[in-house]
């Protein structure tokens, strides 16, 4: 310990070492349940990336494992420390270095906020879409190494699809650049894809080229009201098969609702079992919106209420981001799952998780993307009740298997981590495993970085 901290001063500023047990105990992890955190031997908050790589040749030196971190509001473990290692913490590593209208593209360093970025690049008339629930606080470097999605990315897609380019410090302290910041390019392997999605197993980004687009007309959104979750999801595929292109389509059971209105007194339809959210940023979005009420009166709506303003359409935005929120005031704890299926299974996805809920006695809420069929069912459970966390832990298993078997993924957005990496085993089979095992050999031969992750 002593040699190590004696290391990391000769390069560091005393500032961006922390070493008081209580304070670096509040870095030990991040929002998930379920998922052991070990104790670090201190905190780095870098400034530049000449102190990334001091930090990082210092590990590989001393064989100290290191484990990188953004604002730690990920749901998978992945940031979670483990005993005797540096955390490495990007948050400190904030600037905006570029913002390019004419080529479309914002240079930044990993610790930017994302709700920061997406204002400062809407005031040059553009827009950087990737916007999770949590962007008001998540970094830009966390969603590059979790890949993160949100309520947009039934038109626009998830992050991976906006990093052109990023500067990453390799394990043994060296600086690759991957990419380009140009509009076309493909001049050998897509390594800038490895790492998005990596969860600091590959190596520490420091820097990453992000695409950009013309900032789009506000969007209008309509609300409807459905007597069953089903009947809702029979209306998404209905929208989509038509070829809409909505640049939201969200969806809230009716646990979810309620607790919505509970927390903040939102005022949302609590008689009705399933409630659509659906937005159009196009010249006439009121058009569109009309031509999907009807797609959902004709599926079964009970209620389809256009919003008249971009104001009230924000409010009804508000409601679907404090879903997770809310459902974490149900109970004492929550596990919150990420499972994307083929929007044909959304409803059986639905449907199997009410059966999972009711087999093992739990109230599990479920909100979700619905135009690309990623469900986040939400268990809520009593953490001082060792029967309930146990029924907790077996339906969350039990929901991962279900959207398997409809033929999905255990994560749309929210990484695997510590929390399902068996799950990511069963999904990739054995031949996946072994290959994406021999990526990280050749990335980090000593399995420093963020080790216990993933696989």
């Amino acid at each position: 310990m002593s040699d190590l901290l004696e290391r990391l001063r000769t390069e560091l500023p005393a500032e961006a070492l922390i070493t008081d047990p209580d304070v670096t105990a509040s870095y030990a992890h991040d929002m998930a349940s379920f998922c052991e955190a070990g104790t670090p031997a201190v905190v780095v908050l870098p400034r530049t990336v000449e102190q990334v790589q001091h930090v990082m040749r210092t590990a590989t030196a001393l064989r100290v494992p290191v484990v990188p971190q953004g604002a730690r509001t990920g749901l998978s473990g992945a940031a979670n420390a483990s005993d005797g290692c540096i955390v490495l913490s990007l948050v400190k590593m904030d600037r905006i270095l570029e913002i390019s209208p004419v080529d479309r593209i914002a240079v930044v360093e990993p610790g930017v906020i994302n709700a920061v970025l997406s204002r400062a690049v809407n005031e040059h008339g553009l827009y950087y879409p990737p916007d999770p629930s949590s962007w008001e606080t998540c970094t830009i470097g966390g969603n590059i190494g979790t890949a993160s999605g949100g309520l947009c990315c039934v038109k626009y897609g998830v992050t991976a699809e906006y990093v052109l380019g990023l500067d990453v410090v390799l394990a043994d302290g060296r600086l690759l650049t991957t990419g380009r910041r140009t509009a076309k390019g493909v001049a050998g392997y897509d390594l800038t894809r490895l790492f998005v999605g990596s969860e600091g197993s590959l190596g520490i980004v420091v820097k990453a080229v992000l695409a950009l687009k013309p900032q789009p007309p506000q969007q209008l959104v309509l609300a409807a009201e459905f007597p069953s979750a089903a009947a809702a999801c029979d209306a998404v595929c209905r929208i989509m098969e038509r070829g809409h292109t909505p640049s939201l389509l969200e969806l809230m059971d009716r646990t979810t609702v309620r607790a919505v209105n509970e927390l903040a007194s939102m005022g949302l339809p609590e008689t009705t079992e399933a409630l659509l959210l659906c937005a159009f940023d196009t010249p006439d979005p009121a058009a569109d919106l009309a031509a999907v009420g009807a797609l959902c009166t004709a599926a079964g709506a009970t209620e389809v209420v256009p919003a008249d303003n971009p104001a009230e359409s924000e409010l009804l935005l508000q409601a679907r981001r404090m879903s997770l929120t809310a459902l974490e005031t149900v109970k004492s704890a929550t596990m919150i799952d990420d499972v994307c299926v083929p929007r044909s299974q959304l409803g059986a996805m639905l449907e199997g998780t009410a059966a999972i809920a009711e087999e093992y006695c739990l109230t599990i809420g479920v909100c979700s993307h619905a135009g690309d069929g990623n469900t986040h069912p939400v268990v809520c459970f009593d953490h001082t009740d060792p029967d309930e966390s146990r029924r907790a832990r077996e339906s969350f298993d039990a929901i991962m298997a279900l959207g398997l078997e409809l033929g999905g993924t255990i994560t749309g957005e929210h990484g695997v981590g510590v929390l399902k990496k068996e799950w990511l085993a069963r999904e990739l089979g054995e031949t996946g495993i072994e290959l994406q095992r021999g990526i990280k050999a050749a990335f980090d031969p000593l399995g420093l970085l963020n080790p216990g992750k993933l696989f």
